[in-house]
């Protein structure tokens, strides 16, 4: 982006005086609305806090403050050297049931997948279970790291019966697509969400350090008829992706 454009966006920060909330946090809500809504992305570098003090018409304090809150947040990243960032952290809603690659490109972010295991075999007992078929019954098994941007996300594992689907050629870069393409979109999914220790295999796909904790992630989508479509066993990056989920309260609650 242009400088001058770049000057306009962050004087936008500027708090309100009439507002009797302290600075610091005016100035930290303003910021998170510029991340929060897509103005500034993953990997935009934040002004030094003398600039960004003079563009905003506050203290330097005040500026270090509201970073601070921030970099707590994990919504910025501060390298020694180098500065201030907004960090490559993806937020996926768990209300909305969507394919990575659809999600990705709603956010501005490239999808793309590198291919690790594409195959017709029987199917595990696990699989069998997930999915209410017998224990080695024919599925096809999609294995790949999901990216966004270049930058590995995911290791996932998808397994659908090949009665749904016959064969791995079938799926391209988008298994979603696929699966619409025959007329297979399921209807509602359960996840189960667990955080454990990656492996030293996982830590080398996923360019993370070892040992870095990982989101595993068991999916199961389900057909308008309540039959179960197919199950995805994934590993995410817990340092670049978070789950959120929105809670409402019930009439009577303590």
């Amino acid at each position: 982006m242009d400088v001058k454009p770049m000057e306009n966006i962050f004087a936008t920060l500027t708090p309100d005086e009439a507002d009797r909330k302290p600075l610091y946090l005016q100035l930290a809500e303003r910021l998170r609305e510029l991340i929060s809504g897509g103005t500034l992305r993953g990997g935009d570098a934040v002004p030094p806090e003398r600039e960004l003090a003079a563009l905003t018409g506050v203290s330097r304090v005040t500026v270090r403050k509201s970073l601070e809150q921030l970099v707590t947040a994990g919504l910025l990243t501060q390298r020694p050297g180098a500065g201030t960032f907004v960090s490559r952290r993806i937020q996926q809603p768990l209300s909305v049931l969507m394919g990575f690659s659809d999600d990705m490109r709603a956010r501005g972010y490239e999808p793309a997948s590198i291919w690790l295991d594409k195959r017709a075999t029987g199917a595990s007992p696990d699989e069998a279970m997930a999915l209410g078929i017998a224990p080695a019954a024919p599925v096809l098994r999609l294995k790949r790291i999901r990216t966004a941007d270049g930058e590995p996300m995911a290791i996932e594992t998808a397994v659908i019966s090949r009665r749904d689907l016959a064969s791995p050629e079938l799926v391209g870069e988008s298994f979603y697509a696929a699966l619409k393409a025959h007329g297979l979109l399921p209807v509602r999914a359960l996840q189960r969400i667990r955080a454990r220790m990656a492996t030293l295999h996982e830590a080398e796909l996923l360019h993370i350090s070892h040992p870095l904790a990982v989101l595993e992630i068991e999916r199961r989508s389900f057909l308008p008829d309540g039959r179960v479509l197919e199950v995805t066993f994934s590993c995410y990056r817990a340092d670049l992706y978070d789950f959120v989920v929105e809670l409402q309260t019930s009439e009577e609650h303590d």
